[in-house]
């Protein structure tokens, strides 16, 4: 775990400060969506119908901005998969996911990484219910390991 880990959080650091301002999840929050869903392995291309290190589909890219690698169009049939496997603009889908859907997922009160690791993990729309496992045991390791963030 700890391998991918520290590959991902190092990634993930870069993009944050680079698009702070508009980012709704901490580093240590997306390291941790990645490592429970993939375990966060990088050289994860397509599988079926999910792209990336995110394991992220056409639907949330889509929904997430269409977020893309240089200059890339959008619209151009390789801009979702080549974004996908990317872990910075992966990550960046993922931010663009949870501006759009950010909810308070646990009825806690608060909008949190166990939050945006149900919304990632469900969707948007359907984001309560106890995380299956082995993401949700995936998720509580790493979080207990790295803390999560608060956001």
């Amino acid at each position: 775990m700890a391998k991918y880990l520290s590959t991902i959080v190092s990634f993930i650091t870069l993009v944050s400060v680079t698009f702070a301002d508009d980012l709704p999840v901490t580093q240590q929050c997306l390291g941790c969506i990645c490592e429970a869903i993939s375990g966060c392995n990088t050289t994860n291309t397509c599988s079926g119908d999910v792209c990336g290190p995110f394991r992220i589909t056409w639907a949330y890219w889509a929904d997430s901005g269409k977020p893309t690698i240089g200059n890339e169009a959008p619209d151009s049939p390789t801009a979702y998969p080549h974004c996908a496997g990317d872990v910075y603009c992966a990550a960046l889908s993922v931010q663009g996911y949870m501006n759009k859907f950010q909810q308070d997922c646990n009825g806690d009160g608060k909008i949190d990484c166990d939050d945006f690791a149900a919304i990632h993990k469900f969707g948007g729309y359907g984001c309560r219910g106890t995380l299956p496992e082995p993401y949700g045991e995936r998720y509580r390791q790493c979080k207990a390991i790295v803390g999560g963030g608060q956001s």
